[in-house]
């Protein structure tokens, strides 16, 4: 019998471990799609990084960067601050990101945020 809970409470576990990952999914789907970018791409190992990158206006070769250790960390806190400015969030927001990510991209992607460009590529259209 202690058998059988213990393997439903595994169940039910993993069921809400999918039921979370599959809404961070569509939380990045949807960042994706308020950047004008395919919103398919947040389901593709590294190319969602890749997507990233250019929403907050980095060059592509900055994925190599996420496999170097330590390195991937800087880049990370980087890209966090440059994706809240691109949505014309605070730099707190972007440490929101860099923390909390599981509850700040839904609060991206989901919430009001509009894109407003590219924080990182060249000259800047927005007020800092």
């Amino acid at each position: 019998m202690a058998v059988l809970l213990a393997a439903s409470g595994a169940g039910f576990l993993i069921i809400i471990y999918i039921a979370v990952i599959v809404f961070e999914i569509a939380a990045l789907w949807q960042v994706f799609v308020k950047a004008d970018k395919p919103g398919w791409a947040a389901i593709i190992p590294f190319y969602n990084y890749y997507v990233l990158l250019k929403v907050v206006g980095r060059p592509g070769w900055w994925l190599i960067l996420y496999f170097i250790p330590i390195v991937n960390i800087i880049v990370w806190i980087i890209v966090a601050i440059d994706l809240a400015k691109s949505f014309a969030k605070s730099t707190g927001f972007g440490v929101g990101l860099i923390f909390l990510a599981f509850i700040f991209i839904p609060i991206l992607g989901f919430g009001p945020a509009t894109y407003a460009g590219p924080f990182a590529a060249g000259p800047r259209a927005m007020t800092v």
